[in-house]
């Protein structure tokens, strides 16, 4: 009988450091390191300690997952929390980077289209070619405009 209640005991344990490590690895410190809160390496960093300690407690009082990240979000503000929810207004963080690459893509597609579908330029031995006397008007046109 002890065996069995010491087995439960262990299981338990072994439960709590795993939804320790999870919800750990799903909450940012605060410290302003942008590292995940169990991998905030700054040497005596008293947010990480603390954020841990306040984690492992709510854990130990037996909150479900979504009471123990709500009650960090509280205490830390939504910056707290690694990746926003997949629910409400926060799904638009999910969409944004697809639509996008999406519209970007769209935009790289017509640039690409209307510099293929332009006229080619036309050949140097084409161009219409001014008469002589044409050419004196316009040197004297010049002149004329640039004396001062």
């Amino acid at each position: 009988m002890a065996a069995l209640f010491l087995g439960v005991f262990l299981l338990a344990g072994a439960d709590n450091d795993a939804r320790f490590n999870d919800l750990g690895h799903r909450l940012i410190c605060v410290c302003g390191c942008n590292q995940i809160l169990l991998e905030c390496n700054h040497v005596g960093c008293q947010y990480s300690t603390r954020m841990r300690g306040e984690l492992a407690a709510a854990i130990e009082r037996g909150d479900n997952d979504d009471l123990a990240l709500q009650a960090m979000v509280q205490s830390y503000g939504p910056t707290v929390v690694a990746a926003p929810a997949n629910k409400g207004f926060d799904r638009v963080a999910w969409i944004m980077p697809y639509l996008a690459l999406v519209l970007g893509l769209g935009v790289v597609t017509m640039v690409v289209r209307a510099w293929k579908l332009r006229p080619a330029p036309a050949a140097p031995g084409n161009a219409p070619s001014a008469s002589p006397a044409e050419l004196d008007e316009f040197r004297d046109k010049a002149r004329r405009e640039t004396e001062l």
